[in-house]
C-alpha cells in the first residue's frame, strides 16, 4: 500500500498505519515508509519491553521466499553463514555481500519447510536484495512476498504470558532462533476489538507452500471470532525474548488490537521505532545505513560467528585478503565517563587525533548513561582503551567497551 499524493514521490505504509495514527502516534518518514518513532516516550517504551513487554510494528520489513529442490545451495552462495542441515523451524543471521566484501545487508533466513526458506532484509535494501538473489538465481523459485505479510513483534519478559492467552499450542516449545506455524484464536466474543464484520483468513500456508490450497485453516472451537495460522518465530531485535508473528495482511489491525487488550494486565505499551534503536543499542546490534552503509565488510563489523569459513559465498575472497592483510577499521563500543550522549558522525579521539567516528549514539534508558558504536583505527580496539569524543565544542571522555552493554 501506498500513500499518492499529487507527483509527490509515494510513501508506503503498513497495514496498521490507520491504528498508530488513531491512537496518537508521532509518524515518521523511515527507509521510505511512514512508521511511528513513539507513542507516548521513548523511554516509557524502552523500559516496558526491558521490565514487561513491549509490541512493535514492523511489517515494513522485506519477505523474500527462496525454495526449489537447490534454494539450500543458492543460500549458502549468497549468506557469510551457513544454512547447511539446518533443522525447518531453524533462524539463520547473516550477511550478504559484495564480490568486494562489503555488506549489502543483514538479514535472518528461516528454514519454514523442506527446500523452502525466508529471506527478511531491512526495509530499505529490500529492492536491492530481491534483485541481487534473483541475479544469482538459476533454477530456485523467488518470490517477493513483502507485500502480504505483516509482522507483529512482542518483545519482553511478558511476551509468552501475553501470546499464550490465544493459543494451545505450547510457545515453551519453539526456542530461541525458532520458529512453527501456530494457530491464534479467541473463542466467543469475549474481546469487543473484533469488528463484527470481521472475516478470518488464515491462509498464510498458501505463501509458504507449493500447492494453493486457498482452504481456511481447521479449528476445534466452533464459535470462534478470531482464527489465523500465524508463522510464529523467537528471535528479536532487543535483547528480550520475544516472538515475531507473521500474518496475512488483512488480519494485522485485529490481531494488533487483540494483543493490545490482552496485553493490558501484563503492562504490554505498543513501542515505536525509537525505543527499538536504544533496545537494540543497548545490545550492540548493528542498524542497517547506519552501522554499515555498503562501504564496510563483516571483517569490520562482526561479529565473528557471523562467518563460516568453511564454504564458499559471494565476498569470501575479499575477507580473506582483508584479514590477511589486518589493517582495517572495526566497529567497537562505546561508553561515555560522565555526561555526555554520542551522535551519528562524532569525531572519535585520541590525544586530539580524530581515530574514527560514531555511527550510532544515545542515552541508555537502562543505564542512564551515554553509549555507542563506531569506528576507530586498529590500534585503538583494546577494551577498555580510553579515548575522547567530540560533542559540539567539548570532548567527553569514553573508553572501548564491548557490547552489550548491558547483561540479559
Amino acid at each position: 500500500m501506498v500513500i499518492k499524493i499529487g507527483e509527490i514521490e509515494p510513501m508506503k505504509v503498513t497495514p496498521l498505519h490507520d491504528v498508530h495514527v488513531s491512537m496518537g502516534a508521532r509518524m515518521v518518514e523511515f527507509a521510505g515508509w511512514g512508521m511511528p518513532i513513539q507513542y507516548t516516550s521513548i523511554t516509557e517504551e524502552h523500559l516496558a519491553v526491558r521490565n514487561a513487554v513491549g509490541m512493535f510494528d514492523v511489517s515494513h520489513m522485506g519477505d523474500i521466499i527462496v525454495r526449489g529442490e537447490n534454494a539450500e545451495a543458492l543460500l549458502r552462495t549468497l549468506l557469510t553463514n551457513d544454512v547447511r542441515g539446518v533443522p525447518i523451524g531453524q533462524a539463520v543471521y547473516a550477511h550478504i555481500l559484495d564480490d568486494e566484501g562489503r555488506i549489502l545487508d543483514d538479514t535472518i533466513v528461516t528454514k519454514i519447510r523442506s527446500g523452502e526458506y525466508l529471506m527478511v532484509p531491512n526495509a530499505a535494501t529490500t529492492p536491492k536484495i530481491l534483485s541481487w538473489v534473483r541475479k544469482h538465481a538459476t533454477t530456485q523459485e523467488i518470490v517477493d512476498a513483502s507485500d502480504r505479510i505483516s509482522c507483529i513483534a512482542l518483545q519482553g519478559p511478558n511476551s509468552q504470558k501475553v501470546l499464550q492467552k490465544m493459543t494451545s499450542y505450547d510457545l515453551s516449545a519453539i526456542k530461541r532462533s525458532r520458529g512453527d506455524f501456530v494457530d491464534l484464536s479467541i473463542e466467543g466474543n469475549p474481546i469487543p476489538v473484533i469488528p463484527r464484520d470481521f472475516k478470518p483468513m488464515g491462509f498464510l500456508t498458501e505463501v509458504f507452500s507449493f500447492e494453493m490450497t486457498q482452504k481456511p485453516i481447521a479449528t476445534s472451537r466452533p464459535h470462534t471470532e478470531f482464527a489465523e495460522k500465524c508463522y510464529v518465530s523467537r528471535t528479536g531485535y532487543t535483547g528480550e525474548d520475544g516472538f515475531e508473528i507473521l500474518l496475512e495482511n488483512p488480519s494485522a489491525k485485529v490481531l494488533w488490537n487483540i494483543l493490545l487488550h490482552i496485553g493490558k494486565e501484563y503492562g504490554l505499551l505498543p513501542a515505536g521505532l525509537g525505543a527499538r534503536d536504544t533496545l537494540r543499542l543497548e545490545m550492540g546490534y548493528l542498524l542497517s545505513g547506519t552501522d554499515f552503509d555498503g562501504n564496510e565488510t563483516t571483517l569490520q563489523t562482526g561479529p565473528d560467528w557471523v562467518i563460516k569459513w568453511d564454504h564458499d559465498f559471494i565476498g569470501r575472497d575479499a575477507l580473506l585478503e582483508q584479514r590477511q592483510e589486518g589493517d582495517y577499521r572495526s566497529l567497537v563500543g562505546l561508553e561515555v565517563v560522565g555526561k555526555g550522549i554520542p551522535r551519528h558522525g562524532y569525531p572519535i579521539l585520541n590525544n586530539g587525533e580524530t581515530i574514527g567516528k560514531i555511527t550510532s549514539g544515545t542515552l541508555s534508558p537502562s543505564l542512564r548513561k551515554g553509549i555507542g558504536l563506531g569506528y576507530v583505527n586498529p590500534p585503538f580496539r583494546t577494551i577498555g582503551a580510553e579515548v575522547g569524543i567530540q560533542i559540539r565544542e567539548t570532548i567527553v571522555p569514553a573508553r572501548i567497551a564491548k557490547p552489550p552493554f548491558i547483561e540479559r
